[in-house]
This record gives structure tokens, sequence and C-alpha cells, in this order.
């Protein structure tokens, strides 16, 4: 049988170059397209692999050349859609940056900005770095992201999601990625201000002489500086703690209008949630203490924690004594910073020692020592003590739950009776001047050994014309014109009490009650009470104030009215 003869001979075919491999040749058609004038390419070379053979049937196999065609596709293309290039190739060349929006679109994509959802109240760490470095906000879902760069979480979040509106949270300005721009655009003006809320000096001296009402998205009325206090956990004692600081009013100007961004973090973070509590422009009718408390939790080596409920008065103590070195005051010298200008007062004591021998009966004699030791020393709270609660029921079978005036608890510092303390015996007296505003503790729980005691003791107390002059010693050479028997007037301006609450019904005898605490405040404008528990805001009569168990008391000092010159 004769064989047919070849077409071509074998020299010309060896000479025939081999089909490119995939990637050049989709590099090639790529660069021909770009370079071609007409935008278009031409025909593909038949010798690459476009022109297949003959069937036995010598018709042209069109599936299986369209799947061939398809298989170098998808190899030439990436999975996701994009050319397989080097992985050093910038995401500049797909996404360009923008120094300013195209002309005509100044306000693109700030109609997905959704502020139902944005909660700037939380520590400001990257939701996947978790770092506080050069931290945005999604203005469209509330998370938070580190930095804005082509290679940077928010980036990528813009790209992924389709989010394109950040802020920063400290610079508070806004830029569209990943074009990188910034927008400048009034209304983002009340997002700036709910991130860092900035008043000036005339809008803080009306906070107590002007009432005024706002609403929150939602239509929720709310009072600015009476707002509620999120217990992520059992921070409820932080809660009225920073309650009753941020109605001091020296205190709460000072926070509201110094610039403390070179003052470490436990001042800045008290300083910013004041300013939020304050908020007449505020998203939501309540305030979260997290970013304070993480701060606290940090310098306290977690004494002090969202977790575990504690005493607010241990935290109220540690609190000032912190924010006063925070704010660069001295620990010998006093009146170096706003916490000693406005609490520190002056405090006489008097120790003398008792001594016990044995005469010749062998019977113990006790002998008071001639001896008497005179301190001055300083304080920042005043500690009350109650007479012993009764140990037992009345007639009827039921607890009797005394009651004592608040000038009788007080009487420790009249400087005339004495208490007994291990083997001393010790007087205390106030001397003047006194400090603007007084911090009363009234010691309600004892621990020993065993168990921890409560006394439900019940101080009454006058709202208004507290004197405090039977307390202070004034020396003869007082310039201050206060005459020796004229009275020292204080004004209640919050006070913490505390609740015993058990947690069932059927608790067992014994067992531990929970603690609530509950702040009432004084609210100038209006001449009102509100009493606030968490995120619990109702008004309450001056008249019943003195009903529930008061723990910590804010006295402020009334001022003299300024005489006439003659």
């Amino acid at each position: 049988m004769l064989k047919r003869q070849a077409e071509e001979a074998l020299e010309e075919d060896n000479a025939t170059a081999s089909p490119a491999s995939k990637r050049p040749r989709f590099n090639a058609l790529a660069e021909e397209e770009a370079g071609h004038p007409n935008g278009t390419r031409s025909e593909p070379d038949p010798t690459n692999g476009d022109v297949f053979e003959h069937d036995s049937r010598q018709g042209k196999d069109i599936l299986a050349a369209a799947d061939l065609e398809g298989e170098e596709l998808e190899e030439a293309v990436g999975v996701n859609g994009e050319p397989d290039v080097d992985d050093e190739q910038s995401a500049l060349t797909s996404h360009p940056r923008q120094d300013a929006p195209a002309q005509g679109y100044t306000d693109l994509y700030l109609d997905t900005i959704n502020r139902a959802v944005l909660d700037f109240d939380f520590e400001k760490l990257c939701s996947v770095t978790l770092s506080n470095i050069n931290v945005y906000a999604c203005l469209v879902c509330g998370k938070y992201f580190q930095g804005r760069g082509p290679r940077s979480h928010a980036y990528f979040h813009g790209l992924d999601v389709g989010h394109h509106v950040f802020v920063n949270m400290e610079t508070q300005r806004v830029y569209v990625l990943p074009e990188g721009y910034e927008v400048k655009n009034k209304s983002l003006d009340d997002l700036k201000f709910v991130v860092d809320p900035r008043y000036t000096k005339e809008e803080v001296a009306k906070l107590d002489t002007e009432s005024r009402t706002s609403w929150d998205l939602v239509g929720k009325r709310y009072v600015p500086g009476f707002v509620g206090l999120n217990n992520i956990k059992d921070n409820d004692y932080l809660n009225v703690v920073v309650h009753a600081l941020a109605h001091v009013p020296p205190l709460r100007n000072f926070f509201m209008l110094e610039e403390l961004s070179s003052k470490p973090q436990l001042a800045q973070r008290f300083s910013i949630l004041v300013r939020k509590i304050w908020n007449p422009r505020a998203f939501k009718s309540h305030v979260s203490p997290h970013e304070l408390l993480q701060e606290v939790a940090l310098r306290s080596n977690k004494r002090f924690t969202l977790i575990e409920q504690c005493d607010p008065a241990d935290f109220l103590s540690w609190f000032l004594n912190h924010l006063h070195l925070s704010l660069g005051g001295s620990k010998t010298k006093a009146g170096t910073s706003i916490i000693h200008k406005v609490f520190q007062g002056k405090l006489q004591v008097e120790s003398q020692l008792i001594t016990a021998k044995a005469d010749a009966g062998d019977r113990l004699r006790f002998e008071e020592a001639a001896e008497v030791k005179v301190d001055i020393s300083r304080f920042l709270m005043l500690t009350l003590d109650l007479p012993a609660a009764p140990l037992f029921q009345d007639e009827l079978d039921r607890n009797i739950i005394p009651q004592v005036p608040l000038t009788t608890i007080l009487s420790k510092y009249d400087g005339v009776r004495s208490q007994e303390h291990l083997a001393l015996r010790r007087r205390y007296r106030l001397l003047h001047p006194l400090p603007p505003y007084l911090i009363f503790h009234i010691k309600r729980f004892s621990r020993n050994k065993f168990v921890d005691e409560r006394n439900p003791t019940i101080v009454t107390f006058p709202v208004r014309s507290l004197d405090m002059s039977p307390y202070v010693e004034r020396p003869a050479s007082a310039t201050s014109g206060h005459g020796p028997n004229e009275p020292i007037w204080y004004d209640l301006a919050a006070n913490i009490t505390h609740e015993a609450i058990r947690s069932r019904d059927d608790s067992v005898e014994g067992e531990a009650p929970r603690k609530v605490w509950r702040v009432q405040l004084r609210d100038k404008a209006r001449e009102e009470w509100v009493q606030v528990q968490d995120l619990f805001v109702e008004e309450v009569r001056k008249e019943i104030l003195f009903l529930g168990e008061s723990y910590l008391q804010i006295w402020e000092k009334r001022r003299e009215p300024k005489k006439a010159s003659s």
C-alpha cells in the first residue's frame, strides 16, 4: 500500500517556531491591544494553536477548540478575575489615589453613612490588629481599622465590603477610600462633634443657669449632663463616682475647656467622658465609660475592673490621687492641681498614748500619758462612723432600722470627743479655711475574719444649709471676715446611695445580697434632683433623698455675696 506524501518537508516543519507559552502570549496580546492605534488586535496566528486539525470526517471540532481556549484563558487570568500579574505590582495601578474628589462629586458616598450604628465610646483599637495607633472608624458599619494607606486594613475593608467613608479618631478628618481624598462637608460637623465634643467658655458658663433639653437620633428626650452610663458588667461603682465628679462645676469646667493632649491617658479619657456626658448633640441618650475603664484597670493593676464590683469609696480615693498626679500635681506640695484646689483641706489630729501599769495588788490601772502629740494632715475625704446597729428585734419581732442625724456623726471632728484606736486616744478638728467642696464617706461596711457586715443605719441630712462652723478651728489671726460664731454654709451637690438586693427570693440564709449603687444629682438650672442608676434616669423629690443608705456625699460651699463698697 502506498503511503500518502507529506504536504510539507520535515525540515520546513522543524523550522517552524513552537507555540509561545500561555503567559507571554497573554502579555503579548495585551501589549498588542495597547499599542494598536484603533484599540483592536490582529487575527491570531494559525500556527499558534488557533487552527486545529481536521478530524476523520474533515470537519472542525468547534466544541473542543472552545473548551481548550477557555482553559487557556482561565490559566492566564487569576482566580478572582484579575490578571495573574506579579505580586510586586501595587494596588495603586488599579485604584489611583486622588488628592481631591472629581468635580461635581464632592458628596460622593456620604449618603452611605449610618449614624444609627456609630458608637465612639469604646476603646479605639483596630478590629484586626488591636493596635491603637492611627485608628480610623468606618462611618458605614462603625468598625475600627488601622491606617488608610494602600496596604492598610481600612483600605482593604473599603474594597472588600464597599464601605468608603472613614474618620480619623484623633484628628476627626474624614476620608474616602480607596481613592484617599479628604472630604470637607458641613454635613459631617455633627459626626466630628460626637467623636470629640468641644465647648466654648460661654457654653460652659450656661450649663448651670440655662435648662436645655435634647433629643437623640431615635427621638428620645434627654437632658445634657443627666444621661445614663452603661453598666458593661459590674462597673456601676465607677459610674456613680464619674457622675458625681462631673457635677462639681470647677472640676467639670476644667476638664471641658483645658487642652490635655500632652497629659497621660487617665486625664485625657476622663476629660472626653465628661464632655460626652454634657453633649447636647449626642446620637444616643447614654454614654459608655469603656475607654476610662480600660485605662483604670491598666493603671490600678486590675484592682478596679469592669467584671468585678468594687467599693466606690476605695475607687474615689484612688482615682482622685492618680488624677492629681496625671495633671502634674506634686505629692508633697498642696494646691498643685485642680483636684487639690477643689477638695483638699487641713485636719488637726491630737493623739495621746494610753498606758497600763500594775499596782501592788497585781491589778491593771490605766493611766493617761501627759504628752499630747499634735499633727496637721491634709485630706481629700472625711470618714464618718455610724453608731452600731441594734442586734435584737423589737416586740413585734421586726428589725429596727435606726436613724442618726448627719450632725451627730460629724461631731467626730468637733475637737472635743475622742476616739480610741489601738493604744492611742485621738481627737480631730478641721482647720480654717475649708475647701470649696467636701466629700463625706459614711462608713457602712466592716470586715472581719469570717464575714462582711453592713450597717443599715439611715442618715438624715438637710439638702441645703449644712453649717460646718462647729467643726472648724478658726485661728485668731484669720482675715477672711468670719466671726468666731459665723456659720459656714454647705449645700448638697451629689449623694451616692447603696441598696442591698437579694438576687432570689429563695436565697440561702446568710448569702451576701447584691449591691446596687445609685447617684442623686442636683440640677441647678431647674432646681430639681435627678437619680441615675446605670441607664435609668428619673427625677426624685428632695424630701426623700435621705431614705436611701447614703454612702458618699459631695457638699458645695456656698459663696458669700459680695459686699457693696461704701
